[in-house]
């Protein structure tokens, strides 16, 4: 029998790496005769960096970039084992975790580590490129990635913007002619997880700005700042980022590698499917296994569990889930490929608890799993 064990990560809890071993753990104690291939997966949020490195053979590299307030902070990278492709989470650079919820501010939050890591990556050889989006504290639309690329952002007097997605307000010119070459040649790859758009009410300042810290004035203020970006970029780039799903994603983000680098969106389990070869890997599979850290109504919005059960159920296997919780609409999954779920929670316990235990949970609720459907085969393979 030959199990293939696919999860994301459990966020907060234990890295995909860790609960595909935990299910291997657990698929053996049931069925020990049983052919395990573990792949798992991400969906270009967190933990898309340990499991596309892992997985491949790769590296972690240190850079020391600026943050998103300015200050210098310490963010880890990937190499994959190809040698070719850097694995970046700008998260890690720019993101929310990495600033106290008393001093958010996206009015001035910038992305230039993000083009600072980048650099480095492109220093060490790598034109390849798989960029994970999720959790910004940012609102300025890559201009800070830009920025450190040598890009110049040019306002109404020839000088070069602040840093923040409120200076955008100012943009009156973009001259590209300083962009460091290796990345205008560099193929750009964006793990993207939303469809919103750059501007409007459902707009990267609308919907995302409050988490970051934005008044309802100050959304307005941001909202009007992309718009003016979306409109120069329009006029010096010949690029039409405003009302592109995705170009919203991660304070704008995702439209400034459109326009800057040339970058493409695609959903971000899709993007790490096909860079592991995945369907290659369902070759001659019985059972498929996935899970996330909480499966709800979300999951089925192209989430790492749901990708996985696309390619597994092309191919007429069955998929099974075992998530750290059921939340609200989990049965939706049951439509979109995952034939049942359970979660690893025993007893009533607490989030620290299931935390420290999470290894363990996971290795027991995947072997109960097991057990059952061994039970039910042998139940109702005989009615």
């Amino acid at each position: 029998m030959k199990i293939v064990i696919a999860p994301d990560s459990y966020k907060g809890s234990i890295y995909a790496p860790e609960v595909a071993h935990a299910m291997r753990e657990g698929v053996l104690r049931a069925v020990p005769d049983a052919e395990t291939v573990l792949v798992p997966v991400a969906d270009g949020g967190d933990g898309t960096l340990e499991t596309l490195v892992e997985t491949s053979g790769g590296t972690t590299h240190t850079a020391t970039v600026t943050g998103p307030l300015g200050e210098s902070t310490e963010a880890q990278w990937g190499a994959m084992g190809d040698g070719k492709t850097a694995v970046i989470e700008m998260a890690r650079t720019s993101g929310l975790a990495l600033i106290p919820t008393d001093r958010r501010d996206p009015l001035t939050a910038t992305t230039a580590g993000l083009g600072e890591v980048i650099r480095e990556a492109l220093d060490k050889g790598f034109r390849r490129f798989i960029l994970g989006i999720g959790g910004s504290a940012t609102n300025d639309a890559g201009a800070g990635m830009a920025q450190a690329l040598g890009v110049r952002l040019l306002d109404a007097t020839g000088d070069d913007l602040a840093v923040g997605g409120a200076a955008l307000a100012g943009l009156q010119q973009i001259d590209m002619k300083g962009l460091d070459p290796r990345a205008a040649s560099a193929d750009f790859m964006v793990a993207c997880d939303v469809s919103n758009p750059l501007t409007g009410p459902e707009g990267a300042s609308a919907v995302y700005g409050p988490q970051k810290g934005a008044t309802p004035a100050q959304v307005a203020q941001l909202d009007a700042a992309l718009g003016n970006f979306a409109d120069v970029v329009s006029r010096d780039l010949n690029a039409d980022v405003r009302d592109v799903p995705g170009s919203g994603a991660a304070g704008g983000l995702g439209g400034g590698i459109m326009a800057f680098l040339d970058g493409q969106l695609r959903p971000g389990v899709d993007i790490v499917l096909d860079t592991l070869q995945f369907d290659l890997k369902l070759e001659g599979t019985d059972l498929v296994i996935t899970g996330e850290g909480g499966m709800d109504f979300q999951t089925v919005y192209n989430k790492a569990p749901i990708g996985v059960a696309r390619l597994a159920k092309a191919r007429g296997i069955a998929v099974i889930g075992v998530s750290g919780s059921l939340g609200k609409g989990y049965t939706d999954v049951h439509d979109h490929g995952i034939d049942a779920v359970s979660a690893i929670t025993s007893a009533p316990m607490d989030l620290d608890e299931a935390t420290a235990r999470c290894f363990e949970l996971v290795a027991n609720a995947t072997e109960q799993a097991l057990r059952m459907m061994r039970t039910g085969a042998a139940v109702f393979g005989n009615a």
